[in-house]
Formats: C-alpha cells, structure tokens, sequence
C-alpha cells in the first residue's frame, strides 16, 4: 500500500471535516446568538445558544420550551421565545397576565411584566403561540401580523447556552 503525501492526507482530513460540519449544521445542531434584551432574563443579549434541528421530528413541542424559529413576518431572520400556547388553546392576556384555556398560566420565568391585554384568541392547529420573557421590551405573538408560529417554522429547541462562559449551562 502506497503512502499518500502530507499534503493530500491534509486536504482529505479539511474535507472530511467540512462535509461533517455542513451535515451537522443542516440537520443535528446549529447556535444561535441573542440580538435584543426579549429574552431576559433568562437570555441575555449576545448569549449564544445551540438549537437541537432534529428534535421536533421525534417530539411534539412543549409549552414553556425555549425555541429557535423563522420569524413569521420575515421568514429571513430567526427568533427564540418561549412557547406558551399549544394549537387548539385558547390564549388570553388580561392585564399582563396569561390565560390560557381559561387558566392562569404559572409563568416564573417572567419577570418583567407589563399591563397588556389580547383577546381570547385560538391557536390555530400545526401552529404556536410564542412570547418573549421580558414582557414589555418583546416583539412577539401579541404584535406579529402573523400572529402564530407554524411547526413548519420551528427550528429547533434552544437547549444549551455555551456563551458566555461564566453562564454556560441549561437556558430554562
């Protein structure tokens, strides 16, 4: 067996590596960094968080779960914001307080609200219902023209925060 050149195992092991980078990337995992303050605080601005792509192909998504996704309005840019109604749910705000299917939704995540009011509005089926944490600094659900997020839509659950360093760890 012949001995390849440096040269050429180099170029080899480059390749192999971006090949494996470009699946990884479109179909496992990819990060995300955080632009605005929606978020806080349970994500600050310049966070950066991974998205897992493949998990809505084994699970439904999950109320309370942070999530990566094509904004409705401009399907270019991606958002991360919590997912608070489910499809067929009733949402309302009341006075800053979520309602959801009539019941009080237990947000201890929020801890910036405001006095905001919406309708009792249905999610409509395959489609969610997103808000932002900070309640009053949060382009979200209340306000979108498309108000709802398809499943379609969904990137991925934010699972992991890797930057920065001092708050790596589980975003919940």
């Amino acid at each position: 067996m012949a001995v390849k050149p440096w040269w050429r195992e180099a170029l080899e092991t480059v390749l192999w590596a971006v090949a494996l980078a470009l699946v990884l990337r479109t179909f496992v995992v990819q990060s995300y960094w955080i632009p605005s303050g929606s978020m806080i605080p349970t994500l600050q601005i310049r966070d950066r968080v991974m998205a897992a792509k493949f998990w809505y192909r084994f699970s439904e998504p999950q109320r309370g779960q942070i999530v990566v996704f094509k904004f409705p309005d401009d399907p270019k840019k991606d958002f991360v914001k919590r997912i608070i109604g489910l499809p067929g749910e009733t949402v309302e705000i009341r006075n800053g307080a979520v309602y959801v299917n009539g019941e009080n939704l237990n947000e201890p995540y929020v801890r910036n609200h405001d006095s905001m009011s919406m309708e009792p509005t249905i999610v409509p089926e395959k489609h969610y219902f997103m808000l932002g944490d900070n309640r009053p600094n949060s382009w979200d659900g209340r306000f979108w023209d498309h108000r709802f997020v398809s499943r379609d839509e969904l990137r991925g659950p934010a699972f992991f925060r890797f930057w920065p360093l001092s708050r790596i760890g589980i975003p919940k």
